[in-house]
């Protein structure tokens, strides 16, 4: 590990620490929790945060220099996929660390619904953490927001319908533009998947069922994306084969896994995971600059 910064690394995992202890007092104490799943939650949650941090800082910061504390006011840039992309992540964790707390089978929980918004929230201000002792970034406010708009929506959904009618959903797909800047947007898909905004869609996929019960079948969704294309750089000013970045808007079908009925728990497990990812199908693109093309298959 290349942590560059001891102080860093030593507070953020003082902070982890003092986080669980705080946040498995209170699950200890919810009666509607099952203990055994807290338990699994502690080691689920402890080990995935250590070593998704670890793993972060070897793809992310390990090859910039840290800096002293700061802020930075990036909201401006990418079009503000990376913004979208916060939010999908809160969202993702809330929703699998319920599933932790809770199993496939469990009905709604308020406790666990509290319990996982708060922990992904935590975990991402962490990450936020990172930035601000990076020379390369800061701390921002606006990822902040986007992390706490994230969170809200799971939390708001499974208290207010006892299910996620509205899921948010990745997808990725290579680009050209790559190749062009590999340090910034990637040397390979895999970090690509990661840095790369003008691969990534990020999609709203609504439910039909859940909105109106006549709708068959009860797995069909509706889904709503948005992206970018032509970044090359932050601050949306690159000129890429004569055209400047733009936004992409999306409608397309989706698959909601989780009413998929089955009494496999793994299956379960399994499309809980899936959810988190937009299914290929056919979409309709439509673009700020007035253009449309239609995809038999979208990534």
């Amino acid at each position: 590990m290349k942590f560059k910064n001891l102080i860093l690394f030593r507070t953020v995992l003082i902070v982890i620490i003092l986080f669980f202890i705080s946040i498995g007092a209170f699950a200890q104490s919810a009666d509607s929790l099952n203990q055994k799943r807290v338990k699994k939650f502690y080691i689920y949650g402890g080990g995935t945060y250590v070593g998704s941090l670890i793993a972060l800082n070897e793809l992310w910061y390990a090859d910039y220099p840290r800096s002293d504390f700061h802020t930075f006011n990036d909201n401006a840039q990418w079009l503000q996929v990376d913004k979208v992309g916060h939010l999908y992540s809160a969202f993702s964790l809330s929703k699998l660390n319920y599933a932790v707390l809770t199993g496939s089978n469990s009905n709604t929980n308020k406790q666990a619904a509290l319990v996982s918004a708060i922990t992904s929230f935590a975990f991402l201000t962490t990450v936020e953490v990172f930035d601000g002792f990076s020379q390369e970034w800061g701390f921002s406010w606006g990822d902040m927001a986007a992390n706490t708009v994230g969170a809200g929506l799971f939390l708001g959904q499974q208290i207010l319908f006892e299910k996620q009618v509205l899921q948010l959903k990745y997808s990725y797909h290579e680009t050209e533009l790559r190749e062009l800047r590999p340090n910034t947007l990637g040397q390979n898909n895999l970090q690509g998947a990661f840095k790369d905004y003008n691969g990534q869609t990020y999609w709203a996929s609504l439910n039909l069922n859940g909105v109106y019960k006549k709708v068959k079948p009860k797995w069909l969704n509706l889904a709503f994306g948005y992206g970018g294309e032509g970044m090359l750089y932050a601050n949306n000013e690159s000129i890429y084969k004569g055209a400047k970045s733009y936004r992409q808007y999306y409608l397309s079908l989706d698959v909601d896994f989780e009413q998929i009925e089955t009494n496999s728990k793994w299956l379960k497990a399994l499309f809980k995971v899936a959810n988190c990812i937009k299914v290929p199908a056919p979409t309709l693109e439509l673009n700020e600059n007035g253009g449309s093309e239609f995809h038999w298959l979208y990534f």
